[in-house]
C-alpha cells in the first residue's frame, strides 16, 4: 500500500491528466510488488522521458524506497 502511495506522490505532478492515473499492485509469489502504471496516452513522453530518463529515476526511488523496507518492487508502465 505505501508503495503505491509513493509512485502517486511522484507521478500525479508529472501528468496533464492526473485523473487518469491508475496504479494496481500486485504481490508475486517470491514477495516482489508489481506495480502497473497506467497514463493517459498524452502524458506517456511525461512519465518515460527523454531515452526513459524519467521513468529510470522513478523505479530508482521506489527501489531504494523499497529496500529500506526489505522489500523488493517492481514498476511497469503500461500503454
Amino acid at each position: 500500500k505505501k508503495m503505491k502511495e509513493l509512485l502517486e506522490v511522484i507521478v500525479l505532478p508529472l501528468v496533464d491528466n492526473p485523473q487518469d492515473v491508475e496504479i494496481t499492485e500486485t504481490e508475486k509469489e517470491d514477495g516482489e510488488i508489481l506495480l502497473s502504471l497506467k497514463v493517459n496516452s498524452s502524458d506517456m513522453g511525461k512519465v518515460i522521458g527523454r531515452q526513459g530518463r524519467i521513468a529510470k529515476a522513478i523505479r530508482t526511488v521506489m527501489k531504494a524506497a523499497a529496500n529500506k523496507d526489505g522489500k523488493k518492487v517492481a514498476v511497469e508502465i503500461v500503454e
